[in-house]
């Protein structure tokens, strides 16, 4: 997914700027970029960080930084931000989001023949420079910016360095936060509210959809105002989103707290004790705990110090390492043992059915299971949140093709919860993880926690819509 910081200030911003992108390294492990304007030019470092944290590959960077603006960016996926000369100025981008339709877009700009593009890797284009490209054919950033939201299928939230200041622009639905902060002579914009209390920043406001400002040493200038429509990825809260930060003014643990809470609502099964599989679960599983009134303990621990996310690399094989090996089981907590597990989601399931392997290898006696959302039945066409190639690698997916006997099936009435599709579904994908018990959060329960309408919450992993 990824996520940017941009900072402007009386005085050196780099500090602010270093350690606030720092706060994003959760939402990508592929490439960071950071990039300030020093008075002169547009100075910028871009590294992999695939086998390095951000502050360890941008240390020897940081002391040769000066400068009033500057914006950081953490990347899933490509090279950011991208440096850009054109009749609108010289200027740095960064991108968060997904282009859906990238192909058909270069395709059309390169039939003009008198473009180009630079940055290309695997055969393709970089998506940052792609939407570069388009907001340059406007005559201003802020015409720019909006052609480029009418061009795309997907989402884009954006920060845009130049001379004079930093454009900040929020997905036109909404589906990523960018959240506006202050200091005594310092203004920021952040994806990740986590990266304000220790740099010294609160929390002015979110960004409406499709707002534009510019940022400054001298404070907000509203450039577009926000659109009607809110769709904001509801997953940030069960997953993507870092414990201590709040979207729309939600806190991430609160929600998982009260979404464990109501998980435990409804439960049936008769358990020894509570447990959230680390990170994001253990939120869930401590309000699970709290409601049931079941003591909660880690029969895993996460090793923290090297392991990254393990949704994020591209390769199957290095995410099945890296899950594996970052839990650390503990024998004297699972053995005899009637343990329920809280987890975020069940998206491929084959990292999970090891790790429930495991349990029993370390003789657990039962092993329940309690995502704290609904099957995920369609893969994420706006935030690209999951790797995999197809929404056929998904658990629910491969449940129902065993059912079918085919790969393609209608699944509407496998989304609908009750149905005897439906529960066939979820017995299936019970037996190939080798689960005594899975029950999923039902969306009600899910948007309930969450604490937004329904209509504001992009649900379409699980509806299609």
């Amino acid at each position: 997914m990824g996520g940017f910081f941009a900072a402007a200030a009386k005085s050196d911003c780099v500090h602010d700027l270093f350690y606030g992108t720092d706060y994003h390294s959760h939402m990508g492990t592929r490439k960071a970029g950071m990039a300030v304007f020093n008075g002169e030019r547009i100075l910028r470092y871009i590294h992999n960080i695939e086998n390095a944290q951000f502050r360890s590959k941008f240390e020897t960077d940081v002391v040769k930084m000066r400068g009033l603006l500057g914006i950081g960016v953490i990347s899933d996926s490509e090279d950011q931000p991208v440096l850009v000369r054109s009749h609108l100025g010289t200027y740095a981008i960064a991108t968060v989001g997904a282009v859906n339709n990238q192909d058909e877009i270069v395709k059309r700009i390169l039939a003009e023949k008198k473009v180009h593009f630079s940055e290309i890797r695997h055969g393709e284009v970089n998506t940052t420079e792609l939407i570069a490209s388009i907001i340059d054919r406007e005559e201003s950033f802020q015409a720019g910016i909006k052609a480029m939201w009418e061009s795309i299928r997907g989402s884009c939230s954006l920060s845009i360095l130049t001379k004079e200041g930093i454009y900040v622009a929020r997905d036109k639905f909404g589906r990523t936060p960018v959240i506006i902060a202050e200091k005594p002579g310092a203004w920021a914009a952040t994806m990740e509210t986590c990266a304000l209390p220790n740099t010294g920043f609160s929390g002015v406001r979110d960004l409406g959809p499709g707002e534009i400002v510019h940022i400054s040493p001298d404070g907000i200038e509203p450039v577009s105002p926000a659109l009607d429509k809110t769709q904001i990825c509801a997953f940030l809260w069960i997953y993507y989103g870092y414990p201590a930060s709040s979207y729309e003014g939600i806190n991430v643990e609160t929600v998982r707290n009260e979404s464990g809470r109501l998980l435990a609502k409804r439960e049936e099964a008769r358990i020894d004790l509570v447990a959230g599989i680390p990170d994001s679960g253990i939120g869930h599983g401590l309000g699970y705990a709290a409601e049931a009134g079941i003591p909660f303990r880690r029969p895993f621990v996460k090793y923290t110090p090297t392991w990254a996310r393990s949704f994020i690399p591209p390769n199957q094989e290095q995410r099945d390492l890296i899950a594996r090996m970052k839990l650390i089981p503990i024998k004297d907590i699972i053995r005899g043992r009637k343990l329920l597990f809280c987890e975020d989601s069940i998206v491929r399931g084959t990292q999970l059915k090891d790790t429930i392997q495991r349990l029993y290898d370390f003789e657990a006696k039962e092993v329940h299971m309690r995502p704290a959302c609904p099957p995920l039945l369609y893969a994420c066409p706006y935030l690209n949140f999951s790797r995999s190639k197809s929404e056929m690698d998904l658990a629910a997916r491969k449940a129902i093709k065993r059912l079918e006997g085919k790969q393609e099936a209608d699944v509407s009435e496998y989304a609908r919860f009750g149905s005897q599709k439906y529960q066939a579904m979820v017995d299936s994908i019970r037996k190939s993880l080798n689960l005594t018990s899975l029950r999923y959060q039902r969306m009600e329960d899910m948007v309930k926690a969450i604490g937004l309408p329904k209509e504001k919450l992009c649900t379409y992993c699980w509806e299609g819509r």
